[in-house]
């Protein structure tokens, strides 16, 4: 896939701003090294992305064989050797047996439930030029920032639709949507939901201590890619483009009290048996450091955004994405695996029953538009959506589907007391 194809159309960009992407795109000189901490990011002692990232490196899939294959299937526990060995393409022809084996291990550790929840867009303001994102800052599209009045009908529109668990998401910009902003939208969703979940900018752990103590209990980040070199080719401007910060992002979460911490690469963006065996070893080193704290891990892949339809994944299909979502089931067989809106209801539906405990519904992925997407209306005054979904069921569909598939859909497994 050449880069290029990624760029946005630019044509109503500023003068000025068009040259500066330019140059942003085409000079690597201009750009700040994405590997050094800017001011005022908070810099841990952590060892967890160098065993990561050494483990990701010296990787190479196509040295395993069927043999290997088949010894990580019979082995009663599966090590990091077998995981890599059921991530290569020599797993290929074994996909029914880790599906079955994958399903064995979800039946034991979560019976037959799936988690619904869905996603609150309250901001698309961005200040990060990632060039495959529809937020970022150089795509021309209708920017918007719920209020506080905006943000708890959006709320009541969700919760009263049965749903028990938010995932609240902005844009990566600290101006437009500051830590205080994010806690109020956390204070507010105690009120409706039962389980609050962020996805916003990485923050420092004093920052994710006081979001916990607003009411938030868990925070997904995506690195997108683990692959350093890759990742500054794609993160050309902003926060973002510091590799090693965003990587530390669950563990500040953390330290900072959050009970659960998710993960994810964004699959197709680079090589994505690399980038899937680092999702799972940046779980597998934190799960031994903090055992105490809920993991996840989502797996989503590349979907067109506006102003460019030619985003799709690299190499990354149906087939492919099933053996990673069974090698992580069967490689961290506790830990939640989310799979999202951006597949179809087919995978989906398939891939619950398997490998994944816990999927969206009723999701847009715009600002401010839940009630009219609910109404089958068009919203002109919504902001603009972050990527195309392929599964837009509502909650009453996903819930009736789980149970036609034999699931027992879970709104809330998590009770506060004292």
């Amino acid at each position: 896939m050449a880069e290029n194809q990624f760029f946005v159309d630019s044509d109503k960009l500023s003068e000025k701003a068009l040259e500066h992407k330019h140059k942003l795109e085409t000079d690597p000189s201009c750009r700040t090294n994405h590997m050094e901490y800017m001011e005022g990011m908070e810099q841990i002692n952590s060892d967890v992305m160098d065993k990561v990232l050494s483990q990701m490196n010296s990787y190479d899939y196509d040295k395993y064989t069927a043999v290997d294959v088949r010894r990580a299937l019979n082995s009663e526990t599966c090590n990091v050797e077998d995981f890599k060995a059921l991530l290569s393409p020599a797993a290929a022809p074994f996909l029914e047996e880790m599906a079955q084996r994958a399903k064995i291990e979800t039946s034991k550790h979560f019976g037959n439930t799936v988690y619904l929840f869905t996603p609150l867009y309250i901001a698309n303001y961005c200040e990060n030029y990632c060039v495959y994102c529809g937020f970022n800052c150089y795509n021309d599209i209708n920017r918007k920032k719920l209020n506080a009045d905006e943000i708890e009908h959006e709320m009541k529109v969700i919760a009263d639709s049965g749903i028990e668990e938010i995932l609240m998401l902005t844009g990566e910009s600290r101006s437009a949507s500051d830590v205080k902003y994010i806690g109020e939208a956390c204070k507010l969703a105690t009120k409706y939901f039962r389980n609050v979940g962020l996805e916003i900018y990485p923050v420092n752990s004093d920052e994710y201590k006081y979001l916990h103590e607003c009411g938030a209990d868990y925070i997904t980040v995506f690195q997108e890619t683990y692959n350093s070199d890759k990742y500054e080719t794609l993160h050309l401007m902003g926060h973002k483009r510091v590799f090693p910060y965003r990587f530390e992002a669950q563990e500040r979460a953390i330290m900072g009290g959050m009970r659960g911490v998710g993960f994810s690469a964004l699959l197709g963006l680079s090589d994505f048996r690399k980038d899937a065996l680092a999702s799972a070893l940046h779980v597998y080193y934190l799960q031994r450091k903090y055992p105490h704290v809920e993991y996840s891990l989502s797996c989503p892949r590349l979907r067109p955004i506006i102003n460019n339809d030619k985003i799709n994944p690299l190499d990354v299909h149906e087939k492919e994405l099933c053996q990673v979502l069974c090698a992580y089931r069967i490689f961290l067989p506790y830990i939640g695996i989310t799979v999202s809106s951006r597949e179809q209801k087919h995978f989906r539906d398939g891939i619950v029953k398997i490998a994944a405990t816990k999927v969206s519904a009723g999701v847009s992925t715009g600002i401010g538009d839940h009630e009219s997407k609910y109404a089958g209306e068009d919203d002109a005054d919504a902001g603009d959506e972050q990527f195309e979904i392929s599964d837009a069921r509502s909650f009453d569909e996903m819930y009736g589907d789980m149970e036609d598939e034999g699931l027992q859909p879970v709104l809330n497994d998590y009770v506060y007391v004292g």
